[in-house]
């Protein structure tokens, strides 16, 4: 039996202690247990945190989820521990002691939350406390054992300011985006997977007016719109064991239409609720927002088109009209290869064009630069 196991063998498992008093027990054991084990204090209580870790909170795991620089962290089975960290993904040193352990620390997230995953619903997403989101993929679908990764959120939201210190916007598109934001301009983010589109969807979020009523539709709720008095947060919710129960994006959207909203936020369209977000947009809601994922501004075009069909059966012509209705101005992110997250154009979408969804560039980045373009803003509403 090696130190760490006679030492949590010590300690009787109970709820009723407090977090403080589980540490004291730790302490104690490890002082009395282990004289000869540890050259000084420091690194005993270092040994006495991982232990506590262990037992209390979400194991090697947690210092990461305590270190503000660390954006996320993924687990590739128990012996395979990424982290981003500062935009840079890297590989730790850290490891599970086993697959169950490590199971057991899944369990332990999506049990806070109220989900389920087992080897019969072996998908799951949730979300920490602090709105960190979540997702855990165990056997048999993983074949290298139980995938975890969790997508870290600061406590205090990223600002615009930020965005343009780090080169991801310049400051002038910067004051080009709250202005449309506040002149009430349907946008449209899209990009790939972490390239920063809730982020920014987050700040353009911080330009509406305090007076205005604001409905947020996501997933997992995200946004973090704390200078907005007037909010209603909704969030989908998955079926239950028997298969009932289900929320949907669309179920939302169509139910915050009759909570007299100003403008809708929808987190991400991933699927046919895009028909009723096209809707919401053409039917008074100016100034909504939401986002997608695709490689451009004209791949996400495509990617609308799609959506939509999956739940209607329309001419694609019918469908381009009502995006190039609907859709004002839409902005490509992306996540470079070193680390950064750029803003590479945006786009105003001016009508249709011979059958086509007709677009021009108001910003483009060029030789790292993002800048305005020659093309002429058409101010549709200011």
């Amino acid at each position: 039996m090696d130190l760490k196991e006679k030492v949590q063998n010590s300690i009787p498992v109970r709820d009723e202690y407090s977090d403080y008093e589980v540490e004291e027990l730790i302490g104690a054991v490890l002082s009395k247990e282990s004289r000869e084990r540890f050259t000084n204090v420091k690194e005993r209580i270092s040994y006495g945190k991982r232990i506590f870790d262990a037992m209390r909170r979400l194991d090697v795991i947690q210092p990461y989820i305590e270190d503000p620089e660390v954006t996320e962290i993924m687990v590739n089975g128990p012996d395979h521990i990424y982290i981003e960290k500062q935009g840079r993904l890297q590989k730790t040193d850290t490891t599970f002691e086993s697959s169950q352990r490590l199971e057991d620390v899944i369990q332990q997230i999506v049990g806070t939350v109220n989900r389920t995953v087992n080897e019969a619903n072996p998908i799951v997403d949730a979300r920490l406390e602090d709105g960190s989101r979540v997702n855990a993929v165990l056997p048999p679908v993983a074949l290298n054992g139980p995938i975890l990764t969790i997508r870290k959120f600061r406590e205090e939201p990223i600002s615009m300011d930020e965005l343009i210190q780090w080169g991801t916007i310049s400051e002038e598109a910067a004051g080009f985006l709250e202005r449309c934001v506040q002149e009430r301009y349907n946008l449209f983010i899209c990009g790939g997977t972490a390239s920063g589109k809730t982020t920014l969807l987050n700040i353009l979020g911080t330009f509406i007016p305090k007076e205005e009523r604001i409905i947020t539709i996501e997933d997992a709720a995200e946004l973090q719109l704390k200078s907005l008095d007037n909010l209603v947060t909704l969030e989908t919710r998955k079926p239950n064991v028997e298969g009932k129960g289900e929320i949907t994006i669309r179920d939302l959207i169509r139910t915050s239409l009759r909570m007299r909203p100003n403008r809708i936020i929808v987190g991400e369209i991933r699927g046919a609720e895009a028909l009723d977000m096209l809707q919401a947009m053409n039917t008074g809601h100016d100034g909504s927002l939401s986002t997608g994922h695709a490689n451009s501004c004209v791949d996400m075009i495509s990617r609308i088109e799609s959506m939509v069909l999956q739940g209607v059966t329309f001419p694609v012509e019918a469908i381009r009209a009502q995006i190039a209705s609907a859709i004002d101005l839409m902005v490509f992110v992306s996540h470079r290869p070193d680390g950064r997250r750029w803003v590479m154009e945006i786009d105003q979408i001016r009508g249709m064009k011979e059958g086509q969804v007709e677009m021009e560039p108001i910003f483009l980045r060029e030789d790292g630069e993002l800048v305005r373009t020659e093309y002429p803003f058409y101010e549709k509403k200011i």
